[in-house]
């Protein structure tokens, strides 16, 4: 298996599978060991003797001398036998659209057509035969037949052959003389024609058979399943293929049979439409016009006029064989669109559709994602919100979500009464409450991570978050992007409902607010937490004043009189006053408390009023002065003691008076004084701006209290979110990460798609994760990242922080670093390490998504309340991830780093399991034993060994990477395995879908079970650069919309190395999830669905739960993935597999496979040759003057044009249809256009010829080999010598040679229309030549060019050094197939160089640049000219030979010498002699087709002519850059367009390339100048003290005063220009014990103006019953708690103008 060998010289995997399906293996013993070599304990018994069979020889000789049993020939014959159906169905359709065509011009009846038409009979027949023959071809020799096999197909070739002379002979005889005797038989043309029927309907009944089975092909598995011995004779003889232990049972059901018949039948019928109208009918005229001449014109050439027949309708029908590609990818869209539209794909788009959406989320989160053992559905309620403290287990770095302390609560608010506590209980039973409370659990945690993963800063989180309030009437508040704005709403609803001659009542009046649940829950929330506010911050004195108003209003709203005690038209009024005030308020957070208090403490020590307020000391001012708002000339207060007779100057306090006066002046204000109860109010209001003692007049105590608010975490976090209810615009709140945005609304929307329900824990399914892994990055390093190796100077890091700006910004402010310098030190390099590698393709990352498995597990449990105990175990039952590192044990000896990063990763995460492959040398002969090894941490900074598997030998014979799953599958233990690649990542909020996605293994959609359940991916590499965008768009498209369509309806999809997951049960008894045979199997996934398919199971895809995934983002790295993919394509079409599964499938599921699959490439191929073919056509037949017939006009050939060119644009239509569904048409239109202005088509046609030569190299040659692609970033400039040995064998060349053989064509060519006829053309030849140059940085920049041209001559002339020094060992790599290729694939290239050869003598006979040198006498003899071009020649070759011998000065001034002699013999040549201009024209194509002929035998003499071929084709490419450099506009276009993704993304990658160019020109090319480096982190620190300076002018409270008053640095705002805003967090948590905010009444649940709960079936209020009384709260003290971070928020710096 580790031959070197061809496939047919050596024996894979399957051969020796299949050897067990045999007799032949019945002949050994299954054990490799001597049974004779036993020792027993007890001697001379016969229980030590052999058994019963164990005499014959091991199995291993049986494997050693077993047979192939199947031949991979290399030949493009094996992909025309896989696909004969197709072919075929190509061929017949293709002919009676002809006859239709011709019918119609030459006015055929019916019988004449019918007649022609039946020629298709004979076809049949025809393709028969050669079929037969090609499975002879493929079976001998080595292929051992049963004696029936090879009767049937005997039989089957004579009997068919003699058919076929029959049917020849009637047809002859049909088309002869009317009257004819014939075998002795006189009769018409009339009775041949219906013998022919006849005979050919006997052919014809297994087409028919198989049409019925075609459309019913559960018919087929009833006949390969039978059991009846007549039924398998027949089959036995004539289908082979049915003995065979596959293939049996592949049928779908009758309904998704229907389905995907339909989608055929209507897109057959379109097709075979458009080809009638623009492929065959179009020939018509010109065929029948050449067969015209041919037949009245006797000097025609029959031979002539059948060459020009071909080369005429040859494009014709290859695009005919194409363009059903390009259909089928728009029914695909169409197909994927609707499919997508009624998964509910793309309901939930945006932030805003969050919003809307958000209030029916929690219901269907519980129904779908919890199992009814989750919250209270079983046993006591009471533990529901006791969730924090088992969540610790979550993540030890972060404090639980909710108090652990909870279980306290109902003690705390309810005291030892019964009928609370009775209610406190009835609120928790609400089922309601519990799908809020679970809902807003989860969600807070995947915002946690969200943070954890720096996609969002602190207060973004704070905004996206539930809140929590110990104490308050609510058990959740809604997060703040949901509430933000609602508030205003409300206004607009109310005040638009106002009318000067109506008075409404309330309960019209709030009947559209209490209609919105939204908006109900945003007053409640601002009714609650404003008036928690204000209560805390007037104090105690103003303590009975504030309940009184307040127990009014709750009375007012209770009754529905509102409206009558309230003026509703000045709320807004109010709503504005209080942002006024919250917005000074903002300035808490800052403020640094007095160590003592101000205020003797005497004036608050009032206790507990149980009567009337206490009235103190009025000042003298009227409430109608206070009331028309004289509150800017504030009286000074009166005379203190004289231990207070100091002015305390405190901003903040007098910014926060005022605000606070004019709320209350604005309260004042809606008051209806005509009523007692409204008058009594305004009087309450008056009273308490007018103490003395109070907060408006006591400079201590205001000061104080603010002090108190201060050191209060409870009140900065409802401050906050009391913020964001009445002072924030909805899009403020919303994170403004792209990637948080996407993923939310992901999540949100996969919410409402149709998911099965998820069973409990215990219940659930388990699976494995299993990720191959070789050498590739774990972690990135301090020197990997900071290192600069590339030619631009850029670090990795820089890289990074440039393309994750606002990611870093998040990093350094959860790390608390205002200083980058500082990220590299010892506390903090781990997480920067960390930060780096989950934003590079490293394993780190792979692994860090694939454990949130884990967290989402715990969590779900957790919400089940089970104990830690349990779950512990049911995590290392129901799931386990195993990392195959192949090469880890190699690793560890070496040293290796990655050995310690790895281990690192088994540290963090104790459930990861690294599988991996040892080796010991067992003697001194070099003899190794191998092991199949399993370690884990030991969770005390070591690694334990868990298993150890002696294994037969070396287990890496085949594909490394499919060999490295396959040993470590034994260590699995689940149901269920799950591949993931290495360049894939999880996300936590997905993970939590993982058990409703392995539910759908327990579904059955069909006769199948369902086996590979496939799971959508998201791209995350494409906003790197222009290039990664195409990629992610291509690769996207293909794994959402064409996975989609594969599946439903077409009922064909396979897998391809997606996230998928397997049915392990199924697979291993099945031959395993990847074939791992050498070169055949290169594309090792995609066997796992022949294998799936041909064995009888089913595939399943969905799409709500997805999985991430990055792509190649360079041009080379892409380049080499699709020649990846085309070789393994290539190899496919060589395999037993895909021949089995194109032969057993139904016509309509085979076209699926065939245009949904490796067809892609078969099209492409044959696209690159329709190219080639009209090319060469045109030019021919303008060289040898056929374009036109006879003397008629010419016909241009443009219908080729319109449909390789305009409709190639059709391709798009998928990922039109695509981003549609998902970001809405217009974004997708967007993107499109984008995709077009950036050279996106240039782009994808260099990958068609990419796909076309490296399909078309495997087959004919072989090399297949896995390509390592590279996972890294990308922003380099690459060398033009480098670009030009990447690509000239595979799209240079062909580029240069169709430009050429375009520009031949125009000169000869007589027709019109040339740039209409050949714009695709061109274009085509253009993204050959142009897209490497195109899509590689710096390209237009003069610099670059002419270091890159230096650079290119030097390799040229290099002859040592390997490939990448010397342009001749380059040469020598690059050709050296062609010599070893068989007779066969050379045939292909002796075509090529006849079709050279025939160019050369048509434009050697032809008139271009004809001079009649008789009539001019040259001025120098071409003779002597020529005479000294050879001469200078010799000289040249001499001066080779002995320049090493010679100075340089003499080598290098003989070289200019002989150069400058030849240019000027060869000018004068062509003055003199214009003649030479067509013969060197002539020359130059026929030497290129003699080259080739030497090429293939081996001839060393070619490569001079090929050095100078490649000189002509490096210098085509340099003098248009060299032009374009000049212009200079170019090379800012290019780079603007190239990273026009990135810059869009607010990334600014030109100042990477602008940073490496200063560089560059200070120091060097290869690493930047030390000094700049410097002086650019100097300007870095500088530029950003000085945004952080602006940001505090912006924001802070600056309040003029007196310079004679006393300053106090600690609590005036006017410090916060000199001291940065303090990064302390807030948090809304209270602790167990808080004040009940608003008395008995308050307590209770909050209710609307209508007396309607407020939450309605929200249910986030109290059920407690309301007393209607007032009461007095009792007078509090502010005391400082204990921070926590359940729940935090951080101030906004500053707030737009409202």
């Amino acid at each position: 298996m580790k031959s070197n060998a061809d496939h047919i010289n050596k024996r894979n995997y399957d051969d020796f599978n299949e050897f067990f399906w045999s007799r032949d293996c019945l002949q050994y013993r299954y054990s490799c060991e001597d049974p004779n070599d036993r020792a027993d304990s007890v001697e001379n018994n016969n229980m030590a003797a052999p058994l019963p069979g164990e005499m014959q020889q091991p199995i291993t000789v049986g494997m050693l001398n077993a047979p192939k049993t199947f031949l991979e020939k290399r030949s493009w014959l094996r992909g025309i036998m896989a696909l004969s159906r197709v072919i075929e169905w190509h061929i017949v359709t293709f002919y009676l659209l002809a006859v239709v065509a011709f019918s119609h011009d030459l006015v055929w009846g019916w019988v004449v057509t019918l007649e022609v038409a039946s020629g298709v009979f004979w076809i049949f027949n025809s393709l028969s035969i050669i079929w037969a023959l090609l499975e002879v071809w493929a079976s001998y020799p080595g292929i051992h037949l049963a004696g029936t096999s090879i009767f049937g197909s005997v039989f089957v070739l004579v009997a068919r052959f003699l058919i076929l002379v029959y049917q020849t002979l009637y047809l002859m005889w049909t088309y002869g003389p009317a009257k004819g005797s014939y075998l002795g038989i006189e009769a018409d043309s009339t009775f041949w024609w219906w013998q022919y029927v006849w005979l050919s309907l006997l052919c014809m009944v297994p087409y028919f058979v198989e049409a019925m089975t075609n459309l019913v092909p559960s018919i087929t598995t009833k006949l390969f399943t039978s059991r009846n011995d007549y039924i398998q004779t027949f089959l036995n003889i004539l289908f082979p293929i049915s003995r065979l232990y596959t293939a049996k049972e592949m049928h779908e059901s009758f309904k998704h049979t229907a389905v995907y018949v339909f989608f055929w039948a209507t897109l057959i019928a379109w097709k075979l439409y458009f080809s009638y109208v623009f492929e065959v009918y179009s020939m018509v005229l010109p065929t029948i016009e050449l067969t015209d001449d041919f037949a009245n014109y006797p000097e025609q050439s029959f031979i002539k006029m059948s060459l020009l027949l071909v080369l005429r309708w040859l494009p014709q029908f290859i695009v005919y064989c194409i363009d059903m590609s390009i259909w089928y990818s728009v029914w695909q869209a169409f197909a994927g669109t609707s499919v997508g539209f009624s998964d509910h794909l793309g309901d939930i788009r945006s932030m805003k559709d969050i919003r809307n959406s958000f209030g029916r989320a929690p219901e269907h989160f519980c129904s779908k994602m919890l199992s009814p053992d989750a919250g209270s559905r079983r046993g006591s309620s009471a533990s529901i919100l006791n969730l924090g403290a088992s969540e610790s287990s979550l993540d030890n770095r972060r404090q639980p979500l909710s108090n652990p302390n909870l279980g306290k609560e109902g003690q705390s608010l309810l005291g030892n009464d019964p009928h609370k506590l009775q209610g406190y209980v009835n609120r928790l039973l609400d089922v309601r409450i519990q799908k809020w409370v679970m809902f807003s659990t989860v969600w807070n945690e995947v915002i946690d991570h969200f943070r954890t993963e720096d996609l969002i800063s602190n207060k973004e989180r704070d905004y996206l978050k539930f809140s929590r309030f110990n104490g308050f009437s609510q058990a959740i508040y809604l997060p703040v992007f949901q509430t933000a704005g609602v508030v205003e709403e409300a206004l607009d609803l109310l005040e638009g409902q106002l009318d000067d001659d109506y008075q409404p009542s309330d309960n019209e009046l709030f009947k559209p607010i209490l209609n919105h649940v939204t908006m109900r829950t945003a007053i409640a929330e601002v009714w609650e937490l404003g008036s928690h506010v204000l209560l805390k911050l007037l104090g105690p004195v103003h303590n009975d004043d504030a309940v009184f108003i307040i127990n009014y209003v709750m009375k007012w709203a209770e009754n529905g009189t509102m409206s009558d005690h309230m003026k509703i038209a000045k709320i807004r009024s109010i709503i504005n006053d209080l942002v006024g005030l919250v917005s000074v308020l903002k300035g808490v957070s800052r403020r640094k408390p007095a160590l003592q208090r101000r205020s003797t403490g005497q004036k608050k020590s009032v206790a507990a009023p149980s009567g009337p307020p206490a009235r103190g000391i009025r000042r003298s001012i009227s409430a109608g002065a206070l009331n028309a708002g004289n509150v800017a000339q504030t009286p000074m207060a009166p005379t203190q003691k004289k231990v207070e007779n100091v002015v305390i100057v405190d901003a903040l306090r007098d910014q926060t008076r005022d605000k606070c006066r004019a709320l209350l002046n604005s309260l004042k204000g809606i008051m209806n004084a005509s009523n007692r109860e409204g008058k009594e109010v305004m009087d309450r209001l008056t009273f308490a701006l007018s103490m003395e003692n109070g907060f408006f007049w006591d400079d201590a105590y205001a000061s104080d209290a603010l002090d108190d608010l201060s050191r209060s975490d409870i009140f900065k976090s409802v401050l906050t979110k009391l913020q964001g209810l009445v002072a924030c615009h909805p899009d403020e709140v919303e994170p403004k990460s792209k990637e948080a945005r996407r993923r939310l609304t992901f999540f949100v929307n996969s919410l409402f798609m149709d998911m099965p329900n998820a069973p409990s824990i215990h219940d659930m399914f388990s699976w494995n994760v299993l990720t191959p892994y070789y050498k590739e990055t774990v972690t990135l390093s301090k020197g990997e990242l900071e290192s600069r190796s590339d030619a631009l100077g850029v670090s990795t890091m820089l890289y990074l922080q440039t393309l994750f700006k606002a990611d870093w910004a998040n990093f350094l402010e959860r790390m608390g670093l205002q200083d980058e310098e500082k990220v590299w030190s010892k506390k903090i390099a781990a997480e920067t390490r960390q930060w780096a590698s989950i934003r590079a393709q490293t394993l780190n990352r792979t692994v860090s998504g694939m454990m949130y498995f884990e967290k989402a597990l715990r969590l779900l449990a957790n919400m089940e309340r089970l104990d830690d105990d349990t779950t512990n175990d049911l995590m290392g039952e129901k799931f386990g991830y195993i990392v195959s590192c192949q090469v880890y044990g190699q690793m560890k000896k070496d040293q290796d780093s990655k050995a310690d990063d790895i281990d690192e990763l088994m540290h963090r995460y104790p459930h990861l399991r690294i599988a991996y492959i040892d080796s010991a040398r067992l003697n001194r002969t070099g003899e190794m034993a191998f092991y199949s090894c399993l370690v884990k941490s030991d969770g005390n900074g070591g690694i334990q060994e868990i298993y150890r598997v002696r294994l037969p030998g070396n287990p890496i014979l085949g594909e490394g990477k499919p060999e490295n799953q396959n040993h470590a599958m034994i260590f699995s233990r689940g149901e269920f395995v799950q591949t993931i690649d290495m360049n894939q990542e999880g996300y936590f909020e997905e993970a939590l879908k993982m058990r409703n996605a392995l539910q759908e293994f327990a579904k059955r959609d069909g006769p199948m079970p369902t086996t590979i359940l496939g799971l959508r991916e998201h791209i995350f590499t494409g906003s790197v650069s222009s290039l990664a965008n195409y990629m992610a768009l291509q690769e996207t498209s293909f794994v959402t919309l064409g996975q989609r369509v594969l599946t439903k309806p077409l009922c064909i999809r396979l897998h391809y190395g997606h996230p998928d997951v397997f049915d392990k049960l199924f697979f291993i008894t099945r031959g395993g999830i990847s074939k791992s045979s050498k070169g055949i199997n290169l594309s090792e996934d995609i066997f796992a669905g022949y294998n799936n398919a041909i064995r009888g199971g089913q595939v399943a895809f969905k799409e709500y739960l997805q999985v991430g995934k990055g792509r190649d983002v360079g041009m080379s790295q892409i380049y080499q993935f699709e020649a990846k993919l085309s070789q393994g394509a290539g190899e496919q079409s060589l395999s037993r597999d895909v021949y089995r599964l194109c032969h057993r499938l139904d016509f309509s599921r085979l076209l699926s496979y065939y245009f949904g699959g490796i067809g892609h490439y078969f099209s492409n191929v044959l696209t690159v040759i329709t190219i080639y073919v009209v090319v060469y056509l045109m030019a021919i037949l303008a060289l040898y003057d056929l374009e036109k017939i006879g003397d008629r006009l010419i016909t241009p050939m443009g219908t080729i044009q319109m449909l390789l060119g305009g409709l190639g644009l059709l391709h798009t239509i998928p990922l039109f249809s695509t981003l549609g569904v998902e970001r809405g048409w217009w974004a997708s239109l967007k993107e499109l256009i984008q995709v077009f202005a950036t050279g996106g088509p240039l782009h994808f046609m260099f990958h068609i010829q990419t796909k076309a030569n490296y399909m078309t190299q495997t087959i004919l040659v072989g090399g297949a080999k896995y390509r390592p692609t590279g996972r890294g970033f990308v922003t380099q400039h690459t060398p033009m010598d480098e670009l030009y040995r990447f690509f000239a064998s595979s799209h240079l060349y062909l580029g240069v040679e169709m430009g050429a053989g375009l520009v031949i064509m125009g000169i000869y060519s007589e027709a019109k229309q040339y740039f209409g006829r050949t714009w695709s053309l061109w274009l085509a030849s253009l993204s050959f030549i142009a897209s490497p140059f195109w899509f590689n940085p710096l390209t237009f920049d003069w610099n670059m060019v002419t270091s890159d041209y230096l650079k290119w001559i030097s390799w040229m002339r290099g002859h040592a050094g390997g490939a990448s020094r010397s342009w001749s060992m380059w040469w020598s790599e690059e050709t050296s197939f062609y010599s070893k290729m068989p007779l066969t694939s050379k045939g292909w290239f002796i075509i090529k160089a006849i079709l050279y050869l025939t160019i050369a003598e048509g434009i050697a006979s032809s008139d271009l640049a004809r001079a009649d040198t008789t009539l001019n006498n040259p001025f120098v003899g071409v003779s002597f000219v020529v005479a000294s071009i050879v001469i200078l020649f010799i000289l040249w070759w001499l001066l080779s030979m002995v320049e090493h011998l010679m100075p340089y000065p003499v080598r290098r001034t003989i070289g200019i010498l002989i150069g400058i002699g030849l240019m000027v013999s060869i000018s004068t040549v062509f003055i003199e002699d214009s003649n030479f201009i067509r013969y060197g024209l002539a020359a130059y194509y026929g030497i290129g087709g003699m080259c080739q002929v030497g090429l293939l035998f081996g001839s060393k003499f070619v490569k001079n002519f090929y050095f100078i071929h490649d000189l002509v084709c490096g210098h085509i490419i340099f003098i248009p850059l060299f032009v374009l450099a000049v212009l200079q506009i170019p090379h800012h276009i290019q780079t603007w367009l190239l990273y026009h993704n990135a810059l869009s993304s607010d990334v600014v990658v030109s100042n990477i390339l602008r940073y490496a160019r200063k560089s560059q020109e200070s120091g060097g090319t290869t690493a930047p100048n030390e000094d700049l480096v410097e002086q650019i982190a100097e300007l870095r620190k500088l530029v950003q003290k000085q945004e952080q300076m602006i940001e505090n002018l912006g924001s802070g409270n600056v309040s003029a005063t007196s310079g004679m008053m006393k300053q106090n640095p600690s609590t005036d705002a006017i410090a916060s220009l000199i001291k940065a805003p303090s990064q302390d967090k807030m948090n809304i948590q209270s602790q167990p014990g808080s004040y009940n905010v608003m008395g008995g009444s308050m307590a209770s649940r909050t209710m609307s103006a209508s007396n309607l709960d407020v939450w309605g079936e929200m249910a986030l209020g109290d059920s407690a019953v309301s007393h209607g009384g007032y009461e007095s709260a009792q007078s509090y003290q502010t005391t400082t708690v204990p921070r926590t971070s359940d729940f935090e928020f951080s101030s906004p710096s500053a707030m737009p103008p409202r």
